[in-house]
């Protein structure tokens, strides 16, 4: 039977990856992206775990709004994205340092 330990040891892993994703590499936009969205997702299953062990629902509930807001970030920090490649012809974090307008 998969126990409290088992969820949090597997948020841990995740969040750990993610974190070393962003550390690690800082020069690719979508890299990032994918690492802070791998972090929500460690935190989600962290609340999912709580919230069952504890037999209250507010935990799946605050599932739903960082989801959410996980889902408007993606696709806000995606066209972001796109609109950067199109105006500069690069996606490297170490080139898109100025803030020209």
């Amino acid at each position: 039977m998969i126990s409290l330990g088992h969820y949090l040891a597997l948020g841990a892993v995740l969040f750990c990856i993610s974190v070393a994703g962003i550390v690690i590499n800082r020069k690719n936009v979508i890299i990032l992206l994918m690492a802070i969205e791998l972090m929500l997702l460690a935190v989600n299953i962290n609340f999912v775990a709580f919230s069952r062990f504890l037999g209250n629902v507010d935990g799946q509930i605050f599932v739903f709004f960082i989801l959410t807001v996980a889902a408007a970030e993606a696709a806000i920090g995606l066209a972001i994205l796109v609109s950067l490649f199109r105006n500069r012809r690069t996606i490297n974090v170490a080139e898109l340092d100025s803030l020209k307008g």
